[in-house]
C-alpha cells in the first residue's frame, strides 16, 4: 500500500479489536473463525466500532442460534434515516455533500447532507399528513435519482414500509409485486430518459394507480419526459420542499430493532414474486459490517477524506439498496441515471467512466457484464477523462471472468500509482448484504472473491451435507446472519419463507448457488442452483416468464434457462411447443419478444427461441427447469433426470441431443432473434 492510499477498514478494526477487546488474530481466517463462532462478540463488536445508538438497553445480541427465528439486539432502538443523519454536522463543516447525481442528459444535482436531512423531513411529515405511519407500505415508480433516496429515508423516518420497482419494469410485473404489499401511498415518476430516448411513463403510472385499490395518495414526479397530464395527484417536489419550524424540528422515529425497513423482490421459479421484508436494525449492522469488506469510510474522515462512492444501478436491483446504505457511514454517494454505454444508436461504453471522471469518484461499482462490455468494446479508459481519484473497483451480479479483471487493472496502471484494489461480491436480494466480498489486505484473486464474509457462516455442501474446500457444492450458511429476511410478506405462518431457503437441510440457510471455497479462502460462484433468471444483475423468475408469453395463442408450452459462457455474460434460451403442431416462426417469435418487453423487461428477451416437441414436467406438472440446464451445462444425463419421476419422459433423448451439440458448438435446430441495441 502507497503512502497516499488511506488504512485499510480492516486494518483499523482489528486493531481496534484488540485494543478495546484484548482480541489478537494472526489473519483474516481466524478472523473470520471468531466472527461466525462467537456471533454475540462479533455483532456487539460491530455496534460499538460504529456506535450506533439506542434510547433503550441491549438485552441480549442474539438470543437463538435458530433459522429462521433469531431474535439481534433486543431491547434496541434504531432508525435507518436517524442513523444516516448522524453525519449531518461533521460532513456539512468539512463542506461534503452527500448525493451528487447526474442523468443521462447531463442534468447535475448535489445535495449538502443539511439539505438532504431537510427535504427527507419535509416529505415525511407530508406523509403522516396523509395518513402513514408505522407499518404502512409505500410504493414507488422512481430513477436512480435523489428523489428515490430522500422517499426512501422519508418512509424510514415515519416508521412506514419502503418497496420500490423501477420505472422501466413492465406495468404487468409492477402490479404483481405491488399488489402483495398493499401500499396505501404510491410516488412514481411520468417519464424518464434512458439510452438516448424520452420515455413516457404517465400511461403506466395511471394504469398502476388505478389497479391499486389500496392506494390513497399519488404523490407524481413530474418530468419533461410525461406525455399525459396526471389529475388528482400530489406534486412530489412541493412535498419535499417545506422549510418552516416543524421540518427544522422533526427527527426520525425510535424504532424496535427488528421494525420492517423495506420489501425487495426476488423470483423464484414459480408463483408470484416473494416479497422479502428486511428489517432496520439488521441492515444497519450488516451494512456496517460491509463497509469493512468495501473498505468504505466517511467522507470526512482524514484517512478517506473526500470518498465518494458509486455503484451502477437500477432501482430494481438491489445493488440500489448497497449504495444507499453508504449513507450510513457517511460517505457522499453518486448517482448515474441512464445507460452505462448512453444512447442506443451510437453506443460508447466510456460514458458511466466519463460520469466517475467528472466527479471525481473513489469508489466504482457495476455489474459484472458492465466490465466485459467495456473490453469487448475495446475503450481505453484514459480517453474518458482523470480516473486517477478512482482506488476500487466492485463487481457482482454474475461471476466475474479473470481476464475482464486484469483487462481492468492493467488499464489502471496506465491512470494510477498504485495498484487498483477490485471487490468482488456475492450475497443478493434475499440479505440486501453480502455472503462473500473483498478485503484490501489480502492478495488479489483475478476471477473469484477474496473472501467471506465477517459474520457469514458460509459453506459449500455436498449432497450429503459434507462441508467441502475445493470442490464445488451448494453455498450455505449455517448460522443466523442479522440481514436475513424478518419474513415474507402474505405469509403469516412463514412456510414460503421456509420452503425457499431451508427445505433442503432445516436450520440451514441454502442460498442457491454453486459455491467452491479454496484453500486460502478464496472464493468461486460457478452459477445459480435453482432457476432464477440473472440477467446482468436483475432477476426474474421463470414464472414471470412464462405468465408474458404462454397467454399467445399460437404458444402451448414453454420452457426457459439460462446458460452462462464463462466470459461474463450469458445465453437465455427459451424452449417452446407451438399450439396445434404449428411452427415457430418469424412472427411468432417477435410476439414472444413483444409480450416479455412489455410485461417485463427487454433484458428477458430469449437470445434464442428453440422449437421443441414438449417440455419435461413432473407428474405434479412441474416444468423441469434446473435438470435441462445442467444438460447444457455438461451434466451427465443420468444425474439430471429419473425417468420415473417425469411425466413425458420420452422427449427427454430430444434434449440430451441438443445439449450435446449446444456444448460443441454444433448447428442447434435454434431459431435467433436478432436483439438490437435497443433491446438490452
Amino acid at each position: 500500500m502507497s503512502n497516499d492510499e488511506p488504512i485499510p477498514q480492516m486494518r483499523l478494526y482489528r486493531e481496534w479489536l484488540e485494543r478495546e477487546r484484548g482480541l489478537t488474530f494472526t489473519d483474516y481466517a481466524q478472523l473470520w473463525q471468531w466472527s461466525t463462532t462467537d456471533l454475540s462478540g462479533f455483532w456487539r463488536s460491530i455496534w460499538d466500532y460504529h456506535r450506533l445508538e439506542s434510547p433503550t438497553a441491549i438485552t441480549s445480541v442474539i438470543d437463538d442460534l435458530a433459522m429462521p427465528g433469531a431474535t439481534w439486539f433486543a431491547g434496541a432502538q434504531v432508525n435507518y434515516a436517524r442513523q444516516v443523519f448522524r453525519h449531518v454536522a461533521a460532513a456539512d463543516a468539512a463542506h461534503l455533500p452527500a448525493i451528487v447525481a447526474e442523468n443521462e442528459q447531463g442534468d447535475v444535482t448535489e445535495l449538502s447532507w443539511k439539505e438532504l436531512r431537510r427535504r427527507t423531513a419535509s416529505l415525511a411529515l407530508e406523509l403522516r399528513r396523509h395518513g402513514v405511519g408505522r407499518g404502512d407500505r409505500v410504493a414507488a415508480c422512481l430513477p436512480n435519482s435523489p428523489e428515490a433516496a430522500i422517499a426512501m429515508l422519508a418512509c424510514a423516518s415515519v416508521g412506514a414500509i419502503w418497496t420500490i420497482c423501477s420505472p422501466d419494469m413492465g406495468t404487468p410485473a409492477v402490479l404483481d409485486r405491488f399488489r402483495q404489499t398493499t401500499p396505501k401511498v404510491l410516488i412514481a415518476v411520468d417519464g424518464v430518459f434512458y439510452a438516448g430516448r424520452s420515455l413516457d411513463r404517465s400511461a403506466a403510472v395511471t394504469q398502476i394507480w388505478r389497479e391499486l385499490p389500496s392506494v390513497v395518495t399519488l404523490f407524481l414526479l413530474r418530468t419533461k419526459h410525461g406525455a399525459a397530464k396526471i389529475s388528482g395527484c400530489s406534486d412530489l417536489a412541493a412535498a419535499m420542499s417545506r422549510d418552516d419550524a416543524e421540518v427544522a424540528a422533526f427527527e426520525p422515529e425510535w424504532l424496535p430493532f427488528d421494525h420492517p425497513l423495506w420489501i425487495l423482490y426476488s423470483s423464484g421459479t414459480t408463483g408470484l414474486p416473494k416479497p422479502i421484508v428486511h428489517g432496520h436494525g439488521g441492515i444497519i449492522v450488516s451494512a456496517c459490517a460491509g463497509h469493512l469488506h468495501l473498505d468504505l469510510g466517511a467522507s470526512y474522515s482524514p484517512n478517506t477524506f473526500g470518498e465518494r462512492f458509486h455503484w451502477y444501478s437500477s432501482t430494481g436491483w438491489v445493488m440500489w439498496n448497497l449504495q444507499m446504505g453508504a449513507l450510513l457511514g457517511g460517505t457522499t454517494i453518486c448517482l448515474f441515471d441512464g445507460s452505462p454505454a448512453g444512447a442506443k444508436s451510437n453506443p460508447d461504453w466510456r460514458t458511466l467512466w466519463a460520469f466517475a471522471a467528472r466527479h471525481r469518484v473513489t469508489w466504482f461499482g457495476a455489474g459484472a457484464a458492465f466490465f466485459a462490455s467495456c473490453r469487448k468494446a475495446g475503450i481505453t479508459l484514459t480517453d474518458a477523462g482523470d480516473l486517477s481519484a478512482v482506488r476500487a473497483l466492485g463487481s457482482t451480479g454474475s461471476p466475474l471472468p479473470a481476464d475482464v479483471q486484469r483487462w481492468g487493472t492493467e488499464q489502471f496502471a496506465a491512470i494510477r500509482r498504485s495498484p487498483i484494489w477490485w471487490c468482488n461480491l456475492s450475497g443478493g436480494t434475499d440479505l440486501a448484504a453480502a455472503f462473500l466480498s473483498g478485503n484490501r489486505e489480502l492478495p488479489d484473486t483475478p476471477g473469484r472473491l477474496q473472501c467471506r464474509h465477517l459474520g457469514a457462516a458460509v459453506e459449500a455442501w455436498d449432497e450429503t451435507g459434507q462441508s467441502l474446500i475445493g470442490h464445488v457444492g451448494e453455498l450455505v450458511c449455517t448460522r443466523p446472519f442479522p440481514s436475513m429476511p424478518l419474513y415474507f410478506w402474505g405469509d403469516p405462518g412463514g412456510s414460503r419463507y421456509r420452503s425457499s431457503y431451508f427445505q433442503e437441510w432445516p436450520g440451514i440457510w441454502r442460498h442457491g448457488d454453486w459455491l467452491r471455497i479454496e484453500a486460502d479462502g478464496s472464493c468461486t460462484i460457478t452459477g445459480r442452483s435453482d432457476a432464477t433468471i440473472n440477467r446482468h444483475g436483475l432477476r426474474m423468475g421463470t414464472a414471470d416468464i412464462y405468465s408474458a408469453v404462454e397467454h399467445l395463442s399460437g404458444v402451448a408450452d414453454s420452457l426457459v434457462i439460462d446458460i452462462e459462457d464463462g466470459q461474463g455474460d450469458s445465453k437465455l434460451l427459451m424452449f417452446v411447443v407451438p399450439a396445434q403442431a404449428g411452427s415457430l416462426d418469424a412472427q411468432l417469435q417477435a410476439a414472444m419478444a413483444a409480450a416479455i418487453r412489455n410485461a417485463l423487461s427487454p433484458r428477458f428477451i430469449p437470445d434464442h427461441f428453440i422449437h421443441a416437441p414438449g417440455i419435461p414436467r413432473t407428474a405434479s406438472g412441474k416444468k423441469q427447469e434446473l435438470p435441462v440446464k445442467r444438460l447444457f451445462q455438461g451434466w451427465p444425463a443420468a444425474k439430471v433426470f429419473n425417468p420415473d419421476a417425469i411425466a413425458n419422459p420420452e422427449v427427454i433423448p430430444w434434449y440430451v441431443a441438443r445439449a450435446a451439440a449446444w456444448r460443441q458448438g454444433a448447428a442447434v435446430e435454434v431459431n435467433s432473434i436478432h436483439r438490437g441495441e435497443n433491446e438490452r
